[in-house]
């Protein structure tokens, strides 16, 4: 296995756009996707979190995954989000995102049930045998309820080469340093990637990569300036776009789940999409809406 980290940088995790029917917006999704390839980002998501899949029925998920890799084009890399509770439905998902001719996968663990170690050895290793694209763990154990401990992580990479790296959606820089150290100190090639916003000045300090968090969708110009800051040794600049980017957390406690507030963001800086949010989420209030516009202007971005 070569050294060489393919997925680093900034990849947004792309919201999912619907026409106010709950249906795959295709115009609205093309006009999000140039945007980012055009604001220089380093790969797209699709399918996550934001992305809204845990909503989604299979088929609506390999309808999304298909039209992103055709729209994309090849312009930037490809992942899409497999994870599901079930390890069949998982396998299923990556063979067809192998299928529409993705870069890799990124498969959070299963959530409801809370697995033994043992039992969530099995259901990566199983997934790693069945599917020989590059898979990218998801650890935000926020809404799994179940931690990736880097032990646990550097056993499935030392077994499985193709297990390429990690989204860290842990709000501790710890749990972020010891990801570094342990597993790719050992595997140099592995990704370890950031989840939250303003833990990615402290990630690449640390060694890791780069991010993957909701912000990309509406403000890539904060992310994208502060790797591009930092890989020219910029500190200055760095700290400047990262005490920017510090204001962007708070709109993630304006409701729940927050699917909602990054599409209102989107539309607020300037992106003309659909809003709309698949149940059980619902419509941003006008109030929060006018709470979300006070954190953009601190942020300059409006």
């Amino acid at each position: 296995m070569s050294s060489e980290v393919r997925f680093k940088g900034i990849i947004p995790p792309v919201s999912t756009i619907f026409t106010n029917e709950g249906k795959l917006d295709e115009i609205g999704m093309g006009k999000l996707i140039d945007y980012l390839i055009q604001s220089n980002v380093d790969g797209l998501f699709f399918l996550g979190t934001g992305g809204e899949f845990s909503q989604m029925t299979m088929e609506e998920r390999k309808e999304v995954a298909q039209f992103a890799v055709d729209y994309v084009g090849g312009r930037v890399p490809v992942l899409i989000g497999t994870g599901s509770s079930s390890t069949r439905e998982v396998i299923e998902l990556s063979l067809h995102s192998k299928e529409v001719g993705a870069d890799g996968v990124i498969v959070i663990n299963p959530y409801y049930w809370p697995l033994s170690d043992e039992h969530l050895f099995q259901h990566y290793a199983e997934i790693a045998k069945s599917v020989d694209l590059p898979i990218f763990l998801y650890n935000f154990p926020g809404l799994t309820g179940q931690d990736l401990s880097p032990d646990f992580v550097l056993r499935l990479v030392n077994e499985y080469s193709h297990v390429v790296g990690i989204k860290e959606t842990v709000d501790t820089a710890g749990h972020i340093r010891e990801m570094v150290l342990k597993v790719k100190g050992k595997h140099p090639h592995f990704s370890v990637l950031c989840g939250f916003d303003d833990h990615l000045l402290n990630t690449l300090a640390l060694g890791g990569d780069g991010v993957i968090s909701a912000s990309g969708n509406f403000a890539p110009e904060l992310t994208v300036g502060i790797y591009t800051a930092f890989q020219n040794n910029d500190m200055k600049t760095a700290v400047e776009f990262h005490q920017r980017l510090a204001h962007i957390p708070l709109m993630y406690k304006l409701d729940s789940p927050f699917v909602n507030v990054i599409k209102e963001a989107i539309q607020m800086t300037g992106q003309d999409i659909s809003t709309y949010v698949l149940p059980p989420a619902r419509s941003l209030s006008d109030e929060k809406k006018h709470e979300l516009k006070v954190i953009l202007q601190k942020a300059g971005l409006v």
